[in-house]
């Protein structure tokens, strides 16, 4: 009997030189999950194809993106009725950045550009102690570092969902939406690498927005707590 998969559902393509140079969204989810005994399938919205049938995945994972929520795409807009489907079917799901931020749109939040603009670069997410009892954090430490790039963010989260957890700029950066999802602002499954390809190629623009690019490269490392929430949630629908 085939397996059920988990799905990996891709926001879009990344511009072409990181595309050519460090892979997709897809890749680097798959990437950080190497190791764990599970069938994945990648699925690409933006490409027009048709979302899987819930019934037939044991969980999704929704990556971040190049475009923004707020330009309600199409096929943005297509996976969020898909989401508020699957979270009516319980369907485990995990939003990353822009799956975040679609996450929180699809179930009734405010999603826009960050009144105080652009966060990048490794930063210190901040558990509250809403987050004690949550199965996907309770083990981390309360302060852990996670790669983030985005503009736009969640400013009012959904009626229902829990906030567990932000940072000095972003305080949406964890929210619980029930039992089975959960999403984050930041980016897990990044490795120092391509966050630093991300910071590379747009350091000039990036410098014209006040950031020191070198001293953001620089401070890359790891993020392990980070990415123990991408891989404990990929365990918990395994089992």
């Amino acid at each position: 009997m085939t397996q059920k998969p988990l799905a990996i559902l891709q926001m879009g393509r990344p511009p072409e030189d990181l595309r050519a140079s460090h892979g997709e969204q897809g890749d680097w989810v798959t990437a950080a999950l190497t190791g764990l005994d599970l069938p994945l399938t990648i699925e690409y919205p933006a490409d027009g194809h048709a979302l899987p049938d819930p019934a037939r995945l044991r969980g999704a994972v929704l990556t971040g993106s190049w475009s923004m929520v707020t330009d309600r795409e199409p096929w943005s807009e297509r996976t969020a009725q898909w989401l508020r489907e699957a979270l009516d079917a319980q369907l485990p799901l995990l939003g990353i950045c822009y799956g975040h931020q679609l996450m929180a749109h699809a179930f009734g939040g405010v999603v826009d550009y960050h009144p105080r603009g652009r966060e990048i670069g490794l930063h210190t997410v901040r558990r509250l102690p809403a987050s004690n009892d949550d199965p996907l954090l309770a083990g981390l430490p309360d302060h852990f570092a996670a790669h983030l790039t985005h503009e736009q963010s969640v400013l009012q989260p959904p009626a229902s969902a829990a906030v567990l957890a932000g940072t000095d700029h972003d305080p949406h950066q964890i929210l619980r939406y029930g039992p089975q999802a959960l999403s984050v602002q930041f980016h897990p499954e990044f490795t120092p690498a391509v966050m630093d390809a991300c910071l590379a190629r747009r350091q000039d623009f990036l410098a014209t927005q006040g950031h020191d690019v070198a001293a953001l490269r620089a401070a890359l490392a790891p993020t392990p707590h980070a990415l123990q929430i991408l891989r404990g949630f990929a365990v918990a629908c395994a089992g």
